[in-house]
């Protein structure tokens, strides 16, 4: 006789478990401040105490679970950490982790209309949502996906198939396309290049265009340069525009791009994934350009909605051209004759596709929008505070201002040197970047936790270190920094 026992955990187990879990995250959570929030060592020392061989039998989950506590969490930085500041600040909340939980105990498969048919149908709801949230037509096509490089490659491969319907199928070979170009600024986001060498424009293709004084691309340069490869029998393929660069937070002036776009006949894809849902609030909204110009456009809500990775939004306005360069359906994909709804599979290369539109939904209704708008403009506020700080102090100066709460300023001595003791404290964590006048740092405000407290220890440890900074240069130069050094701020 067949043994037919599974196994599966007893359902009294997992409950126990999960009290387990649940208990362990929200102390985490709420003693989050007495943690280091990076830590110093090199990822091959943290990795190498990990190795080791799989069990033979089963292990107790409570010893399970403080192996991980004792062993991960301290050889991590803290993305949820109310003073980490590096890249773009995140924030996973309860509402969002729970949802994660529900919708992996759910398992739900959301590739096809026929197999999950509430689960698209909420996905379509959440993304026009967001769509309003931005500015957005929400009659768009759209598509949830893990994160915003991955929508830009979906949008150029997008662009490309427009042009060039011939490519999809024949390749760039024998399809007669030549040489097919991208244009974005100096300061856009990396993943264009990605997504011109993984669809075989090559990243020699991607015409980066240096930004403007106010770190913005050019609408002039950008017709400039559009010009320039028609007359040499290039292809102007597509733009990429931002909203919310990566260094300073800087807008793309879109309406202008837009129009330089339509002349030439050229795809405009807005790589809104950090500023996108910032317009949420109508006063960023009013100074802001509009979004609708965009033939493509990620959003991310990971990046500000509390909502925890991976979560992102690519909308369309070419309806069907993302059906157009992904549409593969082999028999066994199949399910139904009614073509009525809309497959994601069709929409990007994911066939498994977790249920990502749970969480938005659950966000979104556990706080509202009232409640959300008024944690963004508690970021804000707290970003335009620290700007205020930092333009008092004699030690920096802010190269960049932005409408959203990123704060880019430079140390007037030893930048690179102030990233890396800010970081060393443990106390909080910067990022950096490299502009045409120097290296500077980054402070990105934006975590659902947050506080005035947790700004002013931020600001307590900055100043901490410039005067330990200023003190070394000072007795090397036997002066003090003159006015010159100590640079122009705004």
């Amino acid at each position: 006789m067949i043994d037919d026992r599974s196994i599966e955990w007893p359902a009294e187990e997992f409950l126990r478990n999960n009290e387990l879990v649940a208990q362990e995250l929200v102390r985490y959570l709420e003693t989050i401040r007495d943690r280091p929030v990076a830590v110093g060592a090199a990822s091959s020392e943290l990795v190498q105490p990990l190795n080791g061989d799989p069990p033979q039998d089963p292990e107790p989950f409570d010893a399970i679970l403080r192996d991980t506590v004792a062993q991960i969490l301290p050889n991590v930085a803290h993305w949820n950490h109310p003073r980490f500041h590096g890249f773009f600040s995140i924030s996973g909340s309860y509402p969002s982790a729970l949802a994660e939980l529900f919708a992996a105990g759910l398992n739900l498969n959301a590739m096809l209309a026929s197999s999950t048919p509430a689960a698209l149908s909420l996905e379509a709801l959440v993304l026009r949502w967001i769509a309003d949230f931005v500015g957005y037509p929400r009659e768009a096509d759209g598509i949830l996906v893990p994160g915003a490089s991955l929508g830009t490659f979906y949008a150029l491969a997008a662009a490309r198939d427009a042009a060039l319907p011939r490519v999809r199928d024949k390749g760039w070979a024998t399809a007669g396309a030549g040489q097919a170009r991208i244009y974005a600024s100096s300061e856009a986001h990396s993943s264009v290049d990605k997504a011109a060498a993984a669809l075989g424009l090559g990243r020699d293709n991607v015409v980066r265009l240096k930004a403007d004084e106010s770190y913005q691309l050019s609408p002039d340069a950008l017709r400039e340069a559009i010009e320039d490869d028609v007359r040499n029998s290039r292809l102007p393929l597509a733009v990429v525009a931002t909203v919310g660069t990566t260094a300073t937070g800087a807008v793309d002036p879109l309406e202008e791009i837009a129009e330089v776009c339509s002349a030439a006949g050229v795809w405009l894809h807005v790589d809104a994934a950090y500023g996108g849902l910032w317009r949420l609030l109508p006063e960023v909204r009013a100074i802001t350009p509009s979004l609708a110009v965009a033939d493509s456009l990620v959003v991310n809500p990971h990046k500000g909605l509390f909502v925890s990775l991976e979560s992102s939004c690519l909308y369309c306005r070419n309806r069907g051209a993302l059906e157009t360069s992904f549409r593969a359906v082999p028999d066994y994909l199949s399910m139904s004759d009614d073509d009525s709804g809309w497959d994601p599979m069709n929409r990007s290369l994911q066939l498994g596709r977790t249920f990502g539109a749970l969480k938005l939904w659950w966000v979104i209704r556990s706080y509202g929008l009232q409640r959300i708008a008024g944690q963004f403009r508690h970021a804000l506020r707290t970003a335009r505070w620290l700007e205020r700080e930092l333009d008092a102090h004699p030690s920096f100066r802010r190269p960049a201002a932005s409408v959203f709460p990123l704060v880019t300023f430079q140390h007037v001595r030893d930048n690179r040197e102030l990233v890396r003791r800010v970081n060393a404290t443990g106390k909080a964590f910067v990022s950096h970047a490299t502009l045409p006048d120097g290296h500077v740092t980054r402070v990105s405000i934006g975590n659902i936790r947050t506080t005035c407290g947790d700004a002013e220890e931020l600001w307590s440890v900055l100043r901490a270190v410039a005067a330990a900074l200023d003190a070394t240069a000072d007795a090397h130069e036997g002066l003090s920094p003159s006015v010159g050094d100590r640079g122009n701020r705004r």
